[in-house]
Formats: C-alpha cells, structure tokens, sequence
C-alpha cells in the first residue's frame, strides 16, 4: 500500500506493510519526492493517529448525536440563514491538510449553489503572497520547478525558509547534491542564525523585512555589470523600461543596500557577485518572504532577478516557491481561495459564465469574498453568521489570536469538522462532525512542484468518523442542489475537477489535467504521482514550465514590476512604550502547526519540549537574563511566558531518516500562521 505524507509541501511517499495485526511505514523509494527518506514526523506518522481524544461522533452543544439529525439540524439552520440575511452570511474556512477533492466540493457549493465567495483556508496565510507574485508576473499562479533543479543548480539561494527545519527531506536531497558536486553553492538569507545558515556557503543575516532592499539592489547590480539577459528580456519579458527607470534610485546603490539590510559591502557583494555570474541558480522562497507586510513585493523582487537573467523554465535555474501544507496547491487549483473561483479561473465575466456553465449550476459568484483575516473580522460584526472550519485550528493560527477567539464566540452558528475536540476552535463549536484522518481517508493532494499523488486509506473509519467531502455532498443535497453533488466515491469528484481545468482551455490556462478526466476508478486507484500540466499534449506531465520562453498573458511576456521598501511596523506598540526586542518567529522541527497532531506523541516532543526564545548574547546581557531562565515578553497585544535560549543553530539532531519507519499507533504551537490535521 502506498500513499503520501499528511505534513509539509515536500509530499513524501510512503509505503505501509500489514505485519500481523500491525502495520508498518517507511519511505517509498520510487516516489519523486523523497526517494524513500522521511523526516522525523513522516516517520511518526502511526504514532500521531492514536489522539488522546479522538471525535468519534456528532456533537451539538457539546452533546452526541447521530448524523441525521446533524446534517438535517446544520442544513435547516444554513438555509434560514440565507433566506434571512443572504448567502454572503455564510462562510467556510478549509485547510491545506484537506484531499483536493474535499477542497473541490466546498467551493463549489459554496461559490456555484450557495453563491457566497466567503470561502477561504488556511493557505492564505501561508502561499497567497506567492499566488498573487506569480499571478502578476508570470500571468496566472504557476511554479515552474521541480525538485531536481536544486540538485542541477550551481547556486542555490535559500531565502525565508529555515528548510533543514520546514523542509527536512527536501534539505537532504540538497545535502546530498553538494555531496556530490561540491562547487555547488548555498547561500541562506535569513536574519536568524539557523540549522540551515549554519550550512551554508554564505549567510546573510539581513534585517528583518528588507528583501525588497536586497533584490532590488541585486537588479541594480545586474544593470550596473552588465549581467542580465538582454536578449531573453526583449524577446520575453515586459516592463523592463519602468523597471530600470526605477532602479536608478540611489537607494539600490550597493554601499545603501548594504546600509539599509544591516550587511557589510563585502558580504552584499560576494553575493551579488556570485548570482551575476552563475546562470545555473535556483532561489528556493517559503514563509518567511510570504507571510509579511508586503509579502507579495518581496515575491516579486525574487521574480525580477531571475526574469532579467533568464533564469527560469531551465534545468537548475529558476525561481522556487516552496508550499507550507502537503495539499496548499491542490487547494489553490480548485478555487479554495476567495480570491480565486476554479481550476486557475478569475471573476471574468467570460470565466464566471465557463464555470457556471460546466457546473450547471444555479448561481455563480462574480467577485471575492473575504479572505481570511477578514472573514474573521465579518464574523466578530455579525455579518458572517454561520461559519464552518474544516481541518484547521484558527483560534491559535490566525494573526491577533484573542479578537479571533471573541468573534468564534460570538458566532451565531460554528460548525468545526475535526479528528479530535481538543482543540481550541473545536471547543467553540455548536456543532462538532468527527472527520476522517490521514490513513482513514482517500484522494489526492499537489505538492510543492506540482506533483499530484494519492493518499490512499489503509485504516477503517473508526465511529461514524467521514471524510470531509461526504459530508459537504450530504449538505449541499439536503439544501436542494442534490443533481450537482450526486458523488458517491473520490474518483468522481476528482474526475470532475480534472475535466473542469481542460474545459474550452485552448492553452489559456497552463493548469491542466485533463488527461485525467476519464480515469476509471481502478485507474483512479492506481495513480502513480505526476506533475501537472497533464492534457493531450504533456500526457505524461511536465517537469518545468517556461521552457518556450512563453508565459500566461496573451501576450506570453512576462511581467517586470518596479518595487518599493516598506518596512514592517512595530506590531503592538503603545504611545511611547518602548520596545527593546523584535521578534521573528520560525517553526519548530518535529511539531506541526498548532501541535493538535503531534502535540501528544512523546518522541516528537524530545527536542523542544518547552516554549522557548532565543536572543543573542547581547540582548541577554543587556536584560539581565541568563539562558534557561523564565522571562515574560509583553506588548500592546499580548504576552508570553518563554524559556530564555541563546540565538544560534537549534540543537537537534539530524533533519531525516534516510528511510524513516515507525511501527503501530501507541497512547501517547508552535509554528507558522497556519494549521490543521
């Protein structure tokens, strides 16, 4: 049996073996992905399942119920809700942990039959910066690497990213690369003195939220030397004159750049240097770029380097952005964003008409709806009045966590589908549905290079526990919409999606797979993992997009964008107080999210089994504070009772198993904005 990890983008494979009545996991060595390493989460993926609080059956008011009375009671209450104040009073807020066909589901209801564009999830926190990026240059949310590159590469830039830490496997294959090829060169630019920066060639420890200074200084650089591809920028490539009018502010001048990131001019320089002269680079960006006051620029600035030189659609030189969640991109394929309708389509009117059409549904929506910190806002007004949270935890996750807890409170109707009650979101509900779990439930998720693989259930659903999808179909039949959500098993519903991103695309769109639309369900069964565009053209998927020079606008150019430095503000600062630190965050190695998953399996709580901060030693001096003693940090938002740590590399072992295996489920947060199961 073979299926694929439930943690990060990287989309491990995994192979499970029934060993008498246990079963047994390790890495599948003929997935693309991992070639059969696992971290140390993948690897305790059995453990995670035995929740100390499993959600085994319906809860209404705390008490249980059977799901009958569950779906009649929600779909009542959802129907009296539209009919009184309008659809838009209802809003869904799904996970990058979901299948793509349960994300698939939800916007279609919610955006073809309920017509309420107030579906979002999670991966707005985490990708959306990197959606929007891609969207304006190359024209539609495209990634146009594959693993590979980064052992193709002569220069690998890592920036935002702590990826011995997110991304442990993919780190390894790095590792292992530059075994192999030790010209092969790393540079970390992170304002943290990590795991990863301690392995690189170079470490730029840049001031917190000046990429947009560094890039855009790089640019400048490539003008001044003469190291751009003029050529390729002619024949594919806009906005280069507005581009280059810009750069010629003094502010990217090397000495201010060096100045403005807190650099020296000989470390800004070597690397400068050294990307001007390397053709074959990858820069591999995650969080860190994404999730900021101008995330999307940041992006952007990365984009423009590589578009002036060239440097994409080629073996080991492109621009990477790295998904948080194993299903992050499955979810941006199907519209599961508000800003997004379906299958890479916008609120054109041309699209909104496709859509509806191929759906034949009763309505369609033909704007936005409100994304995720703002549908949170709309339901502490009272404008959103029922909500329903699939697969995430955003009581912890989301930015300002105390108004989100008061707006779930003060939810007329909180629907929370989930594994376990313990959680902060699901202790809210009104209504609790016990979901089906990694190992319970089947579909497929994309990960970071847009790979599509399986998950496959290995585990019967334990209780009256189903999938996410099931449960969303019975909904959408009891308010009316029966004939649009006839699905009886996941290969339909994936069928359906695949034949939606080839219908009337002509190449407009490079999302594709619609040589997967007539999969029959043991075809579906046996999928083997393949990277999208999958049509009459790429039958057998593409490894990288852009090889033709020719990008998404109708033009095929690419976009340049001219970019301006805004620094993030002193979040939480009251008139006058001062604020001696800033804080960064990361994530740590062996949790995930919130810890609702892995928060109660022993092993993974070894290495940081306490909250901690890490300061330099300057900063402990100057507070008077010695390292493991209990400090309280405070500001106009909040505080925190930490551990004291000394900044520098975290203490922990190695960042995988070369073919990590665990055995059966034993009794047994921290992290980015972002969370589920």
């Amino acid at each position: 049996m073979k299926t694929t990890c439930a943690y990060c983008g990287v989309g491990c494979g995994i192979r499970l073996n029934r060993e008498g009545d246990e079963w047994q996991l390790q890495g599948d060595e003929q997935h693309p992905a991992n070639g059969g390493a696992l971290c140390v989460k993948g690897a305790s993926l059995l453990e995670s399942l035995a929740f100390p609080d499993r959600l085994l059956y319906p809860r209404w008011m705390g008490q249980r119920i059977g799901w009958e009375e569950a779906l009649d009671t929600l779909a009542a209450r959802l129907a009296t809700i539209a009919k009184e104040s309008g659809p838009e009073a209802i809003g869904l807020y799904l996970s990058g942990q979901l299948t793509t066909e349960d994300y698939y589901v939800a916007n279609k209801l919610m955006k073809g039959y309920l017509g309420s564009a107030n579906v979002d999830t999670n991966s707005r926190l985490c990708m959306s910066s990197a959606v929007v990026a891609h969207q304006r240059a190359f024209g539609e949310d495209l990634v146009p690497a594959c693993y590979e590159d980064l052992e193709l590469a002569d220069l690998v830039v890592l920036t935002g990213a702590n990826t011995a830490w997110t991304h442990p496997v993919l780190f390894r294959r790095l590792q292992q690369a530059r075994a192999r090829r030790p010209g092969l060169r790393l540079v970390v630019l992170d304002p943290r003195r990590t795991m990863t920066a301690e392995q690189g060639d170079l470490h730029l420890a840049l001031k917190p939220g000046s990429d947009v200074t560094l890039w855009n200084g790089l640019c400048r650089y490539l003008l001044d030397v003469d190291g751009w591809d003029k050529d390729y920028v002619a024949q594919h490539v806009s906005g280069f004159e507005a581009l280059a009018a810009a750069l010629d502010d003094p502010a990217w001048q090397l000495d201010e750049v060096a100045r403005s990131c807190g650099l020296s001019r000989s470390d800004l320089l070597g690397f400068y240097q050294l990307f001007a002269r390397t053709p074959k680079t990858v820069t591999l960006f995650c969080q860190g770029i994404n999730q900021s006051n101008q995330g999307v620029d940041k992006a952007n600035a990365i984009l423009n380097a590589h578009l002036m030189c060239g440097r994409i659609g080629k073996p080991g030189a492109a621009p990477f952005s790295m998904t948080g969640q194993p299903n992050a991109m499955g979810g941006r394929e199907v519209g599961g964003l508000a800003t997004q309708l379906a299958a890479h389509m916008g609120f054109g009117e041309a699209e909104c008409d496709r859509v509806q059409r191929f759906w034949q549904s009763p309505t369609i929506v033909r704007g936005p709806g409100h994304k995720a910190v703002e549908l949170f806002e709309a339901v502490h007004r009272g404008e959103i009045r029922a909500l329903w949270v699939l697969g995430t935890n955003p009581a912890v996750s989301l930015p300002d966590g105390n108004r989100v807890r008061e707006a779930l409170s003060r939810c007329e109707l909180l629907v929370v589908s989930e594994v376990t009650a313990n959680t902060d979101t699901a202790r809210l509900a009104h209504l609790l549905l016990p979901a089906a779990a990694w190992g319970e439930k089947s579909g497929t998720v994309t990960n970071s290079e847009r790979t599509i693989s399986r998950q496959r259930a290995f585990l019967p659903l334990p209780g009256e526990a189903r999938p996410d999808w099931w449960a969303l179909t019975q909904i959408a039949r009891r308010l009316g919409f029966g004939e649009g959500f006839a699905y009886e098993h996941e290969h339909e519903i994936f069928c359906e999606h695949a034949a939606l991103s080839g219908f009337e695309n002509a190449g407009e769109r490079q999302f594709d797979i619609s040589g997967l639309a007539g999969l029959t369900r043991a075809e579906f069964e046996a999928l083997e993992p393949l990277r999208w565009p999958v049509n009459a053209r790429w039958p057998k998927g593409r490894d990288r997009l852009f090889e033709d020079g020719r990008f998404a606008p109708p033009d095929g150019r690419a976009r340049l964008l001219p970019l301006a430095q805004h620094f993030p503000p002193q979040q939480g600062a009251g008139q006058g107080e001062d604020l001696p630190l800033l804080l960064n965050s990361g994530r740590l190695r062996d949790q995930w999210h919130t810890m609702t998953r892995t928060g109660h399996v022993p092993r993974l709580q070894e290495a940081e089994p306490w909250p901690r901060v890490r300061m330099g030693a300057a900063s402990l001096l100057a507070l008077g504070v010695r390292e493991g003693e209990l400090v309280r940090l405070g500001n106009g938002l909040g505080e925190a009772l930490l551990l004291a740590g000394s900044a520098g590399p975290e203490a922990a072992s190695g960042p995988c198993h070369p073919g990590g295996r665990s055995g059966p489920p034993r009794t047994g947060g921290h992290g980015p904005p972002a969370s589920g199961r």
